[in-house]
Formats: C-alpha cells, structure tokens, sequence
C-alpha cells in the first residue's frame, strides 16, 4: 500500500492541515489512485485501504477520521464527545446534509471532499478549535464560510481577527465557465460582480476570491488567509476535476487536525 500524497499547509503550531492528491493511494480508474469519498461511485474496500492508510500516516484511529455527506447548503455540524460516543449509525445521522465540521478535540480529524469545489480550512490557534468547509458555488452564493466563523464564535468563542484561513485548491476563474443562471444567483445575492466575474465567450466566476472576500468581510486579517494557487481543472493529472473526469471519479480531501 503506497502512502497518501498531501500538500500540507503552515497554519500554525499545534494543528496538521492538509489536502490530499490523486497520488499513493490504491483506488482505480477516474478514481485513482487516492479517495476516500464513499459517495461517488468508488470500491467500498479501496476506500477502506485508503483510509487507513491517511490514518496511519495520521497517527488516528480509523473513527478518529470523520467527513459529511455534502448537499451544498450551510448547515455545520459540531464534532464532540458526544459525537464520537455515538454508533456508526448515529454519526451518519448527523453528518448527513453538512457541509462544514468544526472541533476541539484533539487527535479527530475533521475534513470535506472536493473535486473543483472549493474547500476551506480555518484555524484558531487562541481557543485551539478547527473548520472544514466545503463551498461549491451554491455554497459559497449562500455564503457558508461566513455561518461557518459565526458557528465557531458561538461554540468556542473564536474571534475572527485570530482566524487563520487555508483556501485549499479547486477551481479557478480561467477555467470556471458558467451559465447566465449562476451569475444571476452571485448578482442577486449582492455580489461584487466587477471584482469576482469575468465575460469571455461566457461567464467566469472567481471562487477562490469570492471565499476570500467573505472571510475580509467576516472580519479575518487578510494576511491571515492563504489561497492555494491549484486550479483542479487545469491539474486534473494531480487533483481530481469533476468537471474533467465526470462525477463518477475520486474526490481531494482537505483536512485539519488539531
């Protein structure tokens, strides 16, 4: 068994932070080689070598891996004991329908799946509590990680300004072609459309940017939020692009672990 690929991420000291390539691990075809989304189509028993394998490098218990079923709405789900008490059944209940975790549990790594969406990871290193968001368009037009710092602040008392941000690599302006309708849903929702649009043949939208703004506007320091420079599209070879594979293909895992 080849050991997963990671890009890790410098957030800071006590926290491991990642996003996995297509690299090392044993899945096959448009799924290979590395996935451990168990909703796309993947062998249920490479999904299984594969997560054991990013738990081992981990140094975590297999349970200690947790991840939603995305349905590209805003609902966060708060990852705590009484979480981890639960049965297999019981987690799947409450991870179904999130599209951010959040924790401040040690040694439980939290994280959302992406293949041209865009995940966020956000630290903070004050209260020692983490994020995981995944904000496809939808997501991102209903503006998820604004509710996701607002349920930190809730839960752990995060200030924004002691946020640090990680926008992890998905898809970019180039490469982000979209139909009248979805420049609508930005415009209708307020959206700068001069700074996050571009017109070619058709649309563009910048997601990684407009993921960004909404951190400024929630108050994070804009020194204090990275963006990957991976556009999946472009670099489908490394990272998985549904839109260059189809759907029926592998998904990056973008994780944090305190």
């Amino acid at each position: 068994m080849k050991q997963p690929q990671l890009d890790y991420y410098n957030m800071g000291t006590g926290v491991v932070a990642f996003s996995s390539t297509r690299h090392g691990g044993c899945s096959k075809g448009n799924y290979a080689a590395f996935n451990i989304n168990s909703y796309c189509g993947d062998s249920k028993d490479d999904i299984l070598s594969n997560r054991k394998a990013l738990c081992e490098m981990l140094g975590i218990s297999i349970d200690h891996l947790i991840m939603p079923h995305q349905v590209h709405l805003t609902k966060v789900a708060k990852i705590d004991e009484t979480f981890l008490s639960m049965s297999p059944e019981e987690r799947q209940t409450v991870l179904e329908g999130v599209d951010a975790l959040m924790t401040n549990l040690r040694g439980v790594c939290i994280g959302v799946s992406t293949a041209d969406c865009i995940p966020v990871l956000l630290y903070d290193e004050v209260h020692q509590a983490v994020c995981a968001i995944h904000a496809g368009w939808r997501g991102t037009v209903k503006r998820i990680v604004m509710k996701a710092v607002e349920a930190m602040t809730a839960a752990y008392g995060t200030q924004p300004q002691q946020l640090v941000a990680q926008i992890g690599p998905g898809i970019h302006l180039d490469s982000f072609e979209v139909g009248d309708e979805v420049y609508e849903a930005f415009h209708q929702e307020g959206f700068d459309m001069s700074a996050i649009s571009a017109r070619k043949e058709k649309w563009h939208i910048d997601l990684p940017l407009c993921n960004r703004l909404q951190l400024i506007a929630s108050g994070l320091l804009p020194q204090n939020i990275k963006v990957s420079p991976v556009c999946t599209f472009k670099q489908a070879a490394d990272y998985f692009s549904a839109r260059r594979l189809g759907i029926n293909s592998g998904r990056i895992f973008s994780g944090i672990l305190l």
